[in-house]
This record gives C-alpha cells, structure tokens and sequence, in this order.
C-alpha cells in the first residue's frame, strides 16, 4: 500500500499496488497542482542479427553511408511479400529499404507489430565484405 495525493487535493488516498503498476511518476503536488502521472516506457532488447537481403538492394552503398553504431532503424511489415507473409522491412532514416529482417527471426516480431506494437532495430556494426554491406542490428521492442 502507499499513500498519493487525493483527486480533490484533500490529503492522502491508499493505493494498492496493483493501482500503481505502469505509472513512472507518482501523482504528486507541484506549483498548486496535481501532475498527470506518465506511464512507462521501456525499450525491450528482443534478439541480435544481420540485415537480410541488402545485397539485392540498389544504391545499398548509398543507402547505407550515413549509417553509425547506435543509427535507429525503422521497421515496417510486409504482409503482401510474395515470398514471406511475415516479411519486415528494414528502413535507413530516409525511410529507404535497406534489407529485412531474416526469415528465420521475422515471426515473432511480425505478430507483434501485427498487434499493434512498435518494434525497431539499433545497428550495432557495419562492414563491408566485397559487395556485400554486413549490418548487425539489435532488435528491440517499444513498450509504452
């Protein structure tokens, strides 16, 4: 149990913890008023692997340069691929494709980015091995 500020600003009200649960700020008294509490948001580290696919991707060289450890990456499904109906995009910050996730990875986030949720990647190396751009991401889920 704790106690937070009243509605009505009339002294202290129990709250269980449960009632609690997901507010990031508690409710507490500033300048005369009552803040509005915030919920969490949490980045969920989800998997590791490399961008699929970039070998088949035009101007990748260009796509790719502005591209630094810690570059945030935009995801976006792909449910009409031909080839994979869980297939997700991987975007540069120009919102250009510059691969996919791999196949072998795609299910579980493809579920939950069908269900609404956020899910990006975050690069954590780039080399370039003959022609083809190496980019390992981390993948990590927005949880709001």
């Amino acid at each position: 149990m704790a106690d937070v500020p009243g509605a009505t600003g009339g002294g202290l009200v129990p709250v269980s913890a449960d009632e609690l649960h997901g507010l990031a700020i508690a409710i507490k008294r500033e300048g005369g008023g009552l803040t509005v509490p915030m919920p969490f948001v949490r980045e969920i580290f989800l998997i590791e692997c490399r961008i699929a696919g970039t070998t088949h991707v035009e101007d990748i060289d260009q796509k790719t340069a502005l591209l630094a450890e810690g570059s945030i990456l935009k995801f976006m499904r792909e449910a009409d691929n031909k080839f994979d109906s869980l297939a997700i995009q991987i975007l540069n910050e120009q919102d250009e494709r510059i691969g996919y996730v791999p196949r072998e990875k795609n299910e579980v986030l493809a579920r939950l980015m069908d269900g609404g949720k956020l899910v990006f990647g975050q690069v954590q190396s780039k080399e370039l091995i003959g022609d083809w751009v190496k980019i390992v991401i981390k993948v990590f889920l927005k949880d709001v």
